[in-house]
């Protein structure tokens, strides 16, 4: 069935409507800055709704000098349809986070050129000929840059909005604004954490393949303590403005760049979850690649080059963390004075290493979330999907939440990443773990 939004439907009192392909040129005729942008005028341009995701419409807008992208929010959840609404107001929230990125790294985000908050838009740079990571793991493409940008943007934006860079004053300013945008974070909490370990009537897998596994993921006490355990995490710590989604569907790239997209789900939260993302869509790419392989390329070269990205995602992440923290550690906790005399500097060194270890078993266990919910959840990933063998699919998956399920269970037993990478190159191969 058409997901495509019935406008008279969603007609609000505050001139809200959902904009289409012969609309949005007149809305952007307006917009002196967006019409420069495109040039010549709205007859000359070409509208394309692009929106492939699961909340929102996305316009790609071509005019004779320029093009940019148009979002707008819907009222429900575009996956679902109108039976699961959905606040508008994510659109300001997405908004907000854009702009406080780009404050933190600009290179790493679109540039942003309007923003309607009635009509719950934003219109942004058209990132070209970038791709959606995603497809771009899928296809066995190499991107020397990915480690590199990747681990920049999460050091950047979840140190310098913390409390080790900004006072307490402004931290709880931020933290106040973005504590509304509750509603999304509700489908975090339920997806992600809480919904792959009951009956769900959104829940669905690779059946009958994975029936046995998702029932006994269900019973499995230790697992949903541990993951309940996550949860209470990511909803009660206030740690850094996270992204909230950064998947490999949020993060797009060429040969040579790499630009994070769709921060709607932004609040304060655990800086883990935003690595943990990160982490546990490489490895649900690493474990499709079977599902890839061809008689001419069995991507088992591929595989391995995923998972030295594995590796230096998270020691590039570390390192970078360290060293704002040495460098630019100017907030109000760990008071720059308490510490100058030998014993406080090597104290807090100390500190400061073990600090990133937990953020690091944090991070694993949100990868092991992250993972297991688009296997046995409401929204799974292209990598796993486009699989046409069941049977293959379903082993690519079991895979993947084997090492999901350690990831959350035995997260503290991990001495580093390369022990991680070396289970999950176990698991792949097929030895006993």
């Amino acid at each position: 069935m058409s997901l495509a939004p019935d406008v008279s439907d969603a007609e609000s009192a505050d001139g809200y409507h959902p904009l289409d392909i012969g609309t949005l040129p007149d809305y952007l005729t307006k917009i002196s800055k967006c019409a420069a942008k495109l040039g010549g005028s709205a007859s000359d341009w070409q509208v394309d709704e692009v929106g492939d995701g699961n909340l929102n419409l996305v316009f790609i807008v071509r005019g004779p000098d320029g093009s940019l992208v148009a979002k707008q929010a819907l009222p429900y959840v575009r996956l679902v349809g109108e039976s699961w609404p959905l606040p508008l107001k994510r659109a300001f929230f997405e908004h907000e986070a854009l702009t406080t990125q780009i404050d933190c790294t600009p290179d790493l985000l679109p540039a942003v050129y309007h923003y309607d908050d009635a009509m719950a838009l934003t219109v942004m740079e058209h990132l070209t000929p970038h791709i959606i990571l995603r497809k771009g793991l899928i296809a066995g493409t190499i991107y020397p840059n990915l480690a590199e940008d990747i681990s920049e943007f999460m050091a950047q934006t979840l140190f310098k909005t913390s409390d080790l860079y900004l006072s307490a004053k402004e931290k709880k300013r931020r933290n106040a604004v973005f504590c509304d945008n509750d509603e999304l974070c509700k489908i975090t909490e339920d997806l992600v954490f809480t919904d792959p370990y009951r009956i769900a009537e959104l829940n669905r897998w690779t059946s009958p393949q994975l029936d046995d596994i998702a029932a006994g993921f269900r019973e499995d006490a230790a697992l949903k303590v541990a993951v309940q355990a996550l949860k209470e995490i990511f909803m009660g710590r206030a740690e850094a403005l996270i992204h909230g989604d950064l998947h490999s569907g949020s993060i797009m790239v060429t040969g040579t760049q790499t630009k994070v997209i769709d921060p709607e789900f932004a609040f304060y939260g655990p800086r883990g979850f935003d690595v943990g993302a990160v982490l546990g869509n490489l490895f649900l790419a690493y474990f499709s690649q079977p599902g890839h392989a061809t008689d001419s390329n069995n991507r088992v070269d591929y595989g391995e080059w995923i998972l030295t990205q594995v590796c230096a995602v998270w020691d590039g992440f570390g390192s970078k963390f360290l060293q704002l923290w040495e460098t630019h550690g100017k907030g109000d906790s760990y008071v720059a004075e308490l510490f100058s005399d030998p014993d406080g500097a090597v104290a807090l060194a100390a500190h400061r290493e073990a600090y990133i270890h937990k953020l690091f078993q944090d991070s694993l266990g949100f990868a092991g979330a992250k993972m297991i919910r688009r296997i046995l959840g409401l929204a799974h990933v292209e990598d796993l999907e486009v699989i046409e063998d069941q049977d293959l699919r379903a082993a690519c998956e079991t895979k993947a939440l084997l090492l999901g399920r350690a990831l959350i269970v035995d997260r503290e037993s991990y001495a580093d990443i390369a022990a991680v990478v070396g289970y999950a190159r176990q698991l792949q191969e097929g030895a006993e773990p």
